[in-house]
């Protein structure tokens, strides 16, 4: 007893410390900070006003400290949330490609496009947008190419029509195309592309990937089936992804041939995927890449199953039964003025990709 008295008196001790350093500590933390800000303001006061820089500290620190975490945490339960059920989205596979379509109607071959981490709306921004009228030029008459797929979302719509959190994207875009601070606005398509970031990032997971791939795959044999595809008229389908979109197409290609019923190939555009996704029913992946693109050779060292160090890795497993093509584009860079939406290599990669397809053909 007398010891059990001791030393709850030397915890209490060891508390009333604790809380007095905790104390010093935030009254210090305050102190200093006070002085940051106030140096910072002084030297900022040149380019921005106080009040400016005093709501984009506010905002940052939102950003950073609660919006980033809850997006991560928002994104892995809204998939165990869809499906679940809860949203009445996910559609019952036996449901797909029930009608039967007439005879000689329909496409042999579907292109997909899926977009980087970029899009934040089903319509694609205006180089993107040339970038795949050239591509719909290229390619055969008895090929469609079916774009405006938002891959970073599994509802049908996109992040601004979601009905639950409407309010909270239409709020960041709002800032993000109107707000007269161009850092908020920065700010505000960083935080739209780490939502899309932490989607390639739970898509490459191997515990909750295969859940948000399925039904991804099952968003787009949806969209399918509204363009006129049915298994008993088409050949193929063929799923190229640009940047993180490269992600999305290894994480959905085996379980989008399962549900279609019809070979499907994989086309990467400067690709920033893992190689953890399931590929032992795909045949044929193809990569187009430029000799100067730092963020798809960031991303094979962030995966290091794409490593030849690693034999025993999905990827290169694969690798080793089944066809890889790579084009490699001299000079073409990762996005803007030299990237493969540019003027410069568009014409580049949309001829490497109809290579692909012509070399990749059905016998």
């Amino acid at each position: 007893m007398l010891l059990s008295r001791s030393w709850l008196r030397h915890r209490r001790e060891q508390l009333r410390l604790s809380r007095r350093l905790v104390v010093v500590l935030l009254v210090a933390g305050v102190i200093a900070s006070s002085f940051c800000v106030a140096a910072i303001r002084h030297d900022a006061m040149a380019l921005i006003s106080g009040e400016s820089f005093y709501e984009l500290l506010k905002f940052a620190v939102l950003v950073l400290a609660i919006l980033i975490p809850l997006s991560g945490i928002y994104s892995v339960m809204l998939d165990f949330v869809f499906w679940e059920g809860w949203l009445d989205g996910l559609p019952d596979p036996k449901e797909l490609f029930t009608d039967v379509p007439p005879k000689n109607s329909g496409h042999l071959n579907y292109i997909i496009y899926l977009d980087g981490i970029h899009q934040s709306e089903e319509d694609h921004p205006p180089r993107v947008s040339q970038f795949l009228a050239k591509l719909e030029e290229g390619i055969d008459a008895d090929s469609m190419l079916v774009k405006g797929i938002e891959a970073y979302t599994v509802m049908p719509v996109a992040l601004r029509s979601v009905s639950y959190s409407q309010w909270f994207w239409r709020w960041l875009f709002s800032l993000q195309e109107e707000h007269p601070n161009a850092l908020v606005s920065f700010i505000s398509s960083f935080f739209v592309q780490a939502n899309n970031v932490i989607k390639v990032g739970i898509s490459s997971d191997r515990r909750y990937g295969p859940v948000m791939n399925y039904e991804l795959s099952l968003k787009i044999a949806r969209r399918l089936e509204s363009v006129g595809f049915h298994p008993s008229s088409a050949e193929r389908l063929v799923l190229v992804g640009y940047s993180g979109g490269g992600e999305m197409a290894i994480g959905t290609a085996e379980m989008l041939q399962r549900l279609c019923r019809v070979p499907v190939q994989v086309i990467t555009v400067c690709g920033v995927f893992s190689g953890n996704g399931s590929l032992d029913d795909i045949d044929r992946v193809a990569m187009v890449v430029g000799s100067k693109d730092p963020v798809a050779a960031f991303g094979r060292l962030a995966y290091p199953g794409r490593l030849p160090m690693l034999p025993l890795s999905n990827w290169n497993r694969w690798q080793r039964h089944r066809k890889l093509a790579r084009y490699q584009i001299t000079d073409m860079s990762h996005s803007g003025s030299s990237g493969p939406f540019s003027d410069c290599f568009s014409p580049q990669v949309v001829g490497a990709i109809c290579r692909e397809l012509v070399c990749s053909a059905p016998n």
